[in-house]
């Protein structure tokens, strides 16, 4: 028979710091009850080191699918006195730091396999693949999980696409930002004059050729912020 230990190596890596003491097969569920380690943490507040136990309390979290059943982690999670004299947090409760957040009812790596999702289908389509994998989320929860998500890093293309797009028409304009070469969309600037342009390249240097509509003002302000840039204007 397997022992618990070994389960752990190989179907629950995800939880290695945790010490994992049972798992409970419940037919469609499979329940995995655990502690956290016995080992001292900083507090939140002060940094200081500590090990007093104040107390225990529960945490349920949802962790990935295993062999097609959703896999529940029963926490076990010290609270926690802090030493340090004077330290407004007098006890708090500790955190496992890449495996849970505050609050949080998944297991970081479940989360970012959401997050995949819902990047690429967003609301109800993210939440229909989502059941078909043994995750079951709403629409508004993948709405959610895409808003929390953070925004890449913002770069420089060596070819611009610049062109505006109404958000309400006739009334409301926008301008959008791509990479010509890939597609991809780099940033939306508020309305579609060139001040917000120009003030854009001046801060985002490397830009070297800058397709355009044939407004007259992306083009002052390509000329005001990059004169050495090549325009190449559209009908």
């Amino acid at each position: 028979m397997l022992k618990i230990n070994d389960l752990m190596g190989v179907v629950f890596s995800g939880l290695s710091d945790l010490v994992i003491e049972d798992v409970v097969d419940e037919n469609d569920l499979i329940k995995v009850i655990a502690r956290t380690r016995d080992e001292p943490v900083p507090c939140p507040v002060c940094g200081v080191l500590t090990g007093r136990v104040h107390g225990f309390c529960g945490r349920t979290v949802t962790d990935v699918p295993v062999d097609g059943r959703k896999v529940v982690v029963s926490v076990t999670v010290r609270r926690l006195a802090c030493p340090a004299l004077g330290c407004p947090q007098q006890t708090f409760r500790e955190q496992v730091p890449g495996l849970l957040e505050r609050y949080q009812r998944r297991t970081n790596r479940l989360t970012g396999q959401l997050g995949a999702v819902v990047r690429e289908l967003a609301g109800r389509a993210g939440a229909r693949l989502s059941q078909a994998l043994d995750i079951a989320v709403s629409r508004s929860t993948a709405l959610r999980l895409l808003m929390r998500l953070p925004l890449p890093p913002p770069r420089v293309p060596r070819v611009l696409g610049v062109d505006d797009f109404a958000l309400k028409r006739r009334h409301r304009y926008a301008t959008i930002l791509t990479d010509a070469e890939t597609g991809e969309r780099i940033d939306v600037l508020p309305g579609r004059g060139a001040d917000a342009l120009d003030a854009w390249l001046r801060t985002h240097p490397g830009v070297e050729i800058i397709c355009r509509d044939g407004s007259g003002a992306y083009g002052e302000a390509i000329r005001r912020a990059l004169p050495d840039a090549t325009q190449v204007s559209d009908r």
